[in-house]
């Protein structure tokens, strides 16, 4: 009987033994949640952006927009993921207050109803304006940490063109931003950010003791710093010989965004770990050596006038030369319906025959075109007004008569896409604003851009796909909300001196400043 009761014991004690080893297994396992609003918005556009233009994710549809997300991948199996709400707009204009608080307050309901978490994977942009606020990101991440609380691991995610506030960096636990331009490596700084947290929690280490933020008096069009050409590209070169330093977690630079008239527009370095000297010494090594070349940015490419491109265009032997319509760039933050380029080119002899150079042009909004395209379908002629509904401080609306070649539905930017063949000119016409990156975007609308004697497209640097097609390139300095000129702009708000609407700035202050740890709200 004694050892009857002893083996019962000693069964009670395994199975007690081992719920409990389960209930340690499952604590290990850290709650992230996701959450992020992001935008690129001028303040120099009329435009201003609304809530749909967002196409906000609520919930496990987040997933979806990362491929590292995936069911079966590592980074899926590491945590319990408590995915809220994610929106991520075109750059466009200012942000309404009203859909900025809407979402926000998505956001703010889901993460107090799923909460307590150990993490959370912030996704932004990082160049949001809003209208009424100073500092958008500064205030979203404020608001977060007033819900899920100051211990909580915060790793922020940014693209290079973002704007780090002392504000964002003060409640960013850890921070990275995109190390190209363009930015190829968008999905892997994303994963980066999300495995240091892992790291960091997983291990026990929590957040980094020390975060060096360093403001640099530089603002530059991203036109001038891609790290394709120098100096940008050693420049960005030398971030992984801080980051590899024992004690470092994280070395970052951005370029900042120059389209908006803010205080906190300006460049930035950061870096994050646990060794006060290497996080300090790291950053103000990338500070200066940012600084020491200040007087190097160049265009990523030739820049004339207008007139001056289409010259050369059409003087090129090889196709297709693209022309970079580049004040009026909607993934810059242009509103994208200035109609000042294509009434230039519509009125220029060479175009006004079907035998003429043959030009596509991408893009112009013009929904009473679309309109009238749709009644009268492929083949059938239209004459309508397109562009300048939003942006018409350069040119009015234009009037486009011409023949319709294609219709396309659909399309998550543009819902409808119309070609109309205007001389030798293909122009795009969309009932709402849309970037033409790919090959894709043009073929599937039964043109051929590698057969096009001119490209002529609503962009700065170009993606790359078109670059890899051209065969030649120029970037055309027309007028926009994201002008490339920033002393045409008028900046009344930004930090002062600021290079290089002030060249002659001396010895600017780029000592680390080391910021207390988010465990405290301001």
């Amino acid at each position: 009987m004694k050892k009857k009761v002893l083996l019962l014991a000693i069964a009670t004690i395994l199975i007690l033994s081992c719920k409990s080893e389960n209930k340690e297994v499952k604590k290990e396992l850290p709650r992230i949640a996701i959450a992020g609003i992001g935008i690129e918005s001028s303040t120099f556009s009329p435009a201003q952006t609304h809530e749909e233009a967002f196409h906000a994710r609520i919930g496990d549809s987040i997933f979806n927009r990362y491929p590292f997300f995936a069911e079966d991948a590592d980074i899926r199996k590491r945590a319990e993921w408590v995915p809220t709400l994610l929106g991520k707009s075109l750059p466009g204009g200012i942000v309404t207050r009203e859909a900025y608080e809407s979402m926000v307050n998505k956001t703010l309901k889901m993460l107090k109803e799923n909460g307590p978490y150990d993490g959370l994977f912030f996704d932004i942009h990082g160049a949001m304006s809003v209208v009424g606020l100073e500092d958008a990101e500064g205030d979203l991440i404020k608001r977060i940490r007033e819900v899920i609380g100051t211990e909580v691991l915060i790793s922020t995610s940014m693209d290079l063109h973002g704007n780090v506030s002392k504000r964002l960096a003060e409640h960013s636990d850890l921070i990275t931003c995109y190390r190209m331009a363009p930015h190829e490596d968008a999905l892997e700084s994303k994963a980066r950010a999300i495995t240091n947290m892992l790291d960091r929690l997983q291990s026990g280490k929590g957040k980094p003791k020390y975060k060096a933020w360093i403001p640099v008096p530089i603002l530059l069009p991203g036109e001038k710093t891609s790290t394709r050409i120098e100096p940008g590209k050693s420049l960005y070169a030398q971030i992984p010989s801080v980051e590899n330093q024992e004690g470092v977690i994280d070395a970052a630079i951005w370029i900042g965004y120059a389209w908006a008239d803010e205080a906190r527009n300006h460049a930035v370095v950061m870096v994050t770990g646990d060794d006060i000297e290497q996080v300090t010494i790291g950053a103000e090594k990338l500070a200066n050596a940012f600084w020491d070349v200040r007087n190097e940015f160049e265009f990523v490419a030739p820049v004339a006038t207008l007139n001056e491109s289409l010259k050369m265009a059409l003087e090129h032997k090889e196709q297709p030369f693209i022309i970079s319509d580049m004040g009026d760039n909607p993934t810059a933050g242009g509103a994208g319906d200035v109609t000042w380029t294509l009434q230039q080119i519509l009125a220029r002899p060479e175009f006004k025959s079907e035998n003429g150079p043959s030009l596509i042009y991408a893009s112009i909004p013009g929904p009473e075109l679309i309109e009238e395209a749709l009644k009268v379908g492929i083949g059938g002629k239209v004459s309508a007004m397109a562009g300048a509904q939003v942006d018409d401080r350069f040119a009015p609306p234009l009037k486009l008569e011409g023949i319709v070649t294609s219709i396309k539905k659909g399309d998550r930017d543009a819902e409808v896409e119309v070609v109309v063949k205007v001389g030798s000119i293909n122009v795009i016409v969309t009932k709402k604003r849309k970037p033409y990156h790919k090959e894709e975007d043009f073929t599937d609308l039964e043109l051929n851009p590698r057969e096009s004697d001119i490209l002529v497209v609503k962009i700065g640097y170009l993606v790359p796909e078109l670059y890899d097609i051209r065969k030649g390139w120029i970037m055309a300095l027309t007028p926009g909300g994201v002008d490339q000129d920033l002393e045409r702009l008028g900046y009344k708000n930004i930090k002062r001196p600021m290079f290089p609407l002030d060249k002659d700035i001396q010895g600017p202050d780029l000592n680390a400043i080391l910021l207390r740890a988010s465990n405290a709200l301001k």
